[in-house]
C-alpha cells in the first residue's frame, strides 16, 4: 500500500514537471520577456534542476520506505537502519544543496540550525559543511568580478590578495588580503558557487524553489510553505547587494551606542572600506577570533563560554526588543569571540569577551507595535504567564486557537512546560529524551505547524529563524539558565519603556512604576533560585 502511495506520488510529480516544463510554453515565454537572454538562462536552468530535486527525493523516500519495511517499532535493529538511512539520506541532500548552491545552501544552513526538530545525522551534516565549507568559486571568476566593479584584476587593486578563500558561503566567498598602505581585509565577493554570477541564476533558484514549493503544497495540502517564496523574493535582492549590508553593519552598532550604550563597547562589527566596495564586492578590516561555537578555543583564549552565551543573549535581546533593527542570520559562522580590546576581565580574572558580529545582508526592522508585543510575549514566556502568552500570541498573528503552539515552537517545550513555573522551565537540557521528544511533537502536529507558520507576519517568521540559529549557538556554549534570564530582564526593561512612552496620567505612571519594582523582584527571586539550583548540582556532582 505504501509503495503504491508513493508511485503515485511520482507520477504526480513527474506530470507537473513535465507541464512546467514544457517546450512550447517555454519558448513564448522567453520570446515575450523582457529580458530574453535571462529568461532563456531560467529556462535553461531550473529543468535541470527540477529533475535532480525529484531524483534526489525519490531516492531519499524510497530509502526509508524499503529499508525500514517490515522492521518492528522500537527494536534495536530498526533504531540502527533507521540511524544508517538517516545518515545516507542527510548526505544526499547536502550533496544536492552543493550542485544546485545559492538558496538551497541557505536553506541547507537552516536545516542545521533545528537541532531539537530533524535528526540529528541531519543537523550534523549541514552544520558541518554548509556554515563556511561550501563549494568555492574559480580565480579567474573572482577577477571577472573585480574587473566589472573596480576595472581591475585583484592583484593591482591591492598589495597583496590570496587567490584561495578562507570562506565560502551561499552568496558569496571570503579572500584575505592586504591594501596599499598595509591594511589587512577581508574582501566578500558576490559569485554564484556554479562559475556564474548569482544574479544571473537567482531568478532561476526563485523559480525553481516556488515551483517546487507549490507542487509539494499541491501534493500535500497540509504542507503550505508558500509563504517561503515570498521571504526569498523580498530577502534575496537585498543580500545581494553588499552596500546594503555595509549600511546594516553601520547602523547596527550606531543602535548600540545610542540604544544600548551598557553594552556597545562588546559588540563590534569590521569597519568597511567604502572605496574599495560596491554592490558586489565589499571590503572589511580583516578580525581575528574564535567562532562562537568553538570551546576549546574560547577557553584558550581565556574566556568563560557562560560569559559567551550571556553577551550573544544579551546583544539579540537588545536587538528585537529595543532597536528593532535585527540581524536575522546568526548562525555560529557569522558570530566571533575575542578578548575585550581593553583588556577588561572579571572578578574572577577572565578576560571579558567581544562578540564581533559578521555578514549583515538580512536584517528585518520590527515596527513599535511588533516589538511592543514581541517583548511582552517573551516576558510572560519567562514568567509562566498563560494569559499573557496568549493575548500577545494573538497580537503577533497566531490565533486563539494555536497560540500554545505558537509559544512551543518559541520555547521547544511542550505547553505544559511553558506555563510550569519552576525556574528552569525553559532550559533545553540536550538530551536524548528532549531530542527525541521534541521530533516526536514536530512530526504529530506537522499541519498545525504549517498553518501556523503560514498565518503569521514575515517578520515573525524570521524571529523563529533568528531564534532558532541562537538556540543551536546557546546549546553549543552550553545552555544556560542564565540566558532566560536576560531575555526576561530585556524584554520587561522594554516593556517598561514603551508603556511609560506611552503613559497619559500620573496615576497610570505610578501604576506603571509598581510594576516595574514588582517584575525586578520577580527577577531577583529567580536568579537567587538559580543560584540555589546551581549550588546543589555542584554539590552534588561532588
Amino acid at each position: 500500500m505504501a509503495t503504491r502511495s508513493l508511485w503515485r506520488t511520482r507520477a504526480k510529480l513527474a506530470v507537473a514537471a513535465t507541464a512546467f516544463c514544457g517546450g512550447g510554453a517555454a519558448a513564448a515565454a522567453i520570446a515575450t520577456s523582457d529580458d530574453p537572454a535571462t529568461a532563456l538562462k531560467v529556462f535553461t536552468i531550473v529543468p535541470r534542476r527540477l529533475l535532480r530535486d525529484s531524483i534526489t527525493a525519490a531516492s531519499i523516500v524510497f530509502d526509508y520506505e524499503y529499508s525500514l519495511w517490515g522492521l518492528p517499532e522500537g527494536s534495536n535493529e530498526r533504531a540502527k537502519i533507521k540511524h544508517e538511512v538517516h545518515l545516507r539520506s542527510a548526505r544526499k541532500l547536502q550533496e544536492l544543496c552543493f550542485r544546485n548552491g545559492g538558496i538551497y545552501i541557505k536553506l541547507g544552513q537552516h536545516i542545521g540550525q533545528l537541532e531539537y526538530l530533524v535528526p540529528q545525522e541531519y543537523v550534523q551534516t549541514m552544520r558541518a559543511s554548509m556554515l563556511n565549507r561550501c563549494p568555492v568559486s574559480t580565480y579567474d571568476q573572482v577577477c571577472e568580478v573585480f574587473k566589472k566593479e573596480l576595472g581591475d584584476t585583484p592583484d593591482k587593486v591591492f598589495d597583496e590578495f590570496d587567490p584561495k578563500p578562507i570562506a565560502s558561503a551561499s552568496l558569496a566567498q571570503v579572500h584575505v588580503a592586504r591594501t596599499h598602505d598595509g591594511q589587512k581585509v577581508a574582501v566578500k565577493v558576490s559569485i554564484f558557487v556554479q562559475h556564474t554570477h548569482m544574479t544571473d541564476t537567482a531568478a532561476a533558484d526563485q523559480a525553481t524553489v516556488e515551483f517546487l514549493v507549490n507542487t509539494l503544497h499541491w501534493l500535500f495540502p497540509s504542507f503550505d510553505y508558500r509563504w517561503l517564496v515570498a521571504e526569498i523574493r523580498e530577502s534575496l535582492p537585498k543580500e545581494l547587494d553588499f552596500l546594503i549590508e555595509a549600511k546594516n553593519s553601520v547602523k547596527c552598532l550606531e543602535n548600540f551606542r545610542k540604544l544600548s550604550p551598557h553594552i556597545a563597547d562588546y559588540v563590534y562589527a569590521p569597519k568597511v572600506h567604502w572605496s574599495l566596495s560596491t554592490s558586489k564586492l565589499l571590503t572589511m578590516e580583516f578580525m581575528d577570533g574564535a567562532q562562537v561555537n568553538d570551546v576549546i578555543t574560547i577557553r584558550r583564549l581565556g574566556i568563560q563560554p557562560n560569559e559567551v552565551a550571556r553577551l550573544v543573549s544579551r546583544t539579540f535581546a537588545e536587538m528585537i526588543f529595543k532597536h528593532g533593527f535585527v540581524h536575522c542570520d546568526p548562525h555560529a559562522a557569522n558570530l566571533l569571540v575575542r578578548p575585550l580590546p581593553s583588556g577588561k576581565r572579571s572578578i574572577f580574572g577572565k578576560k571579558k569577551p567581544q562578540l564581533i558580529l559578521l555578514d549583515h545582508g538580512l536584517y528585518k526592522e520590527l515596527d513599535f507595535s511588533t516589538r511592543f508585543s514581541y517583548a511582552s510575549l517573551w516576558r510572560a514566556l519567562v514568567f509562566a504567564d498563560a494569559n499573557e502568552i496568549k493575548v500577545n500570541s494573538v497580537k503577533l498573528g497566531a490565533g486563539e486557537d494555536l497560540y500554545a503552539l505558537f509559544a512551543g515552537i518559541l520555547t521547544m517545550k511542550p505547553w505544559n512546560r511553558v506555563i510550569d513555573p519552576a525556574v528552569d522551565h525553559l532550559v533545553l537540557k540536550g538530551t536524548d529524551s528532549d531530542r527525541s521528544e521534541l521530533q516526536m511533537y514536530a512530526s504529530q502536529y506537522f499541519p498545525q505547524i504549517s498553518k501556523l507558520l503560514s498565518r503569521l507576519p514575515r517578520n515573525i517568521l524570521l524571529m523563529l529563524k533568528t531564534n532558532d540559529c541562537l538556540r543551536a549557538v546557546n546549546n553549543s556554549l552550553g545552555s544556560s539558565l542564565e540566558t532566560f534570564l536576560i531575555i526576561g530582564k530585556v524584554s520587561s526593561e522594554a516593556v517598561f519603556e514603551a508603556k511609560m512612552m506611552q503613559k497619559k496620567s500620573l496615576f497610570r505612571w505610578l501604576i506603571i512604576q509598581l510594576e516595574e519594582l514588582l517584575l525586578e523582584a520577580r527577577l531577583l527571586a529567580m536568579q537567587m533560585a538559580l543560584w540555589l539550583l546551581q549550588v546543589k548540582k555542584a554539590l552534588t556532582w561532588t
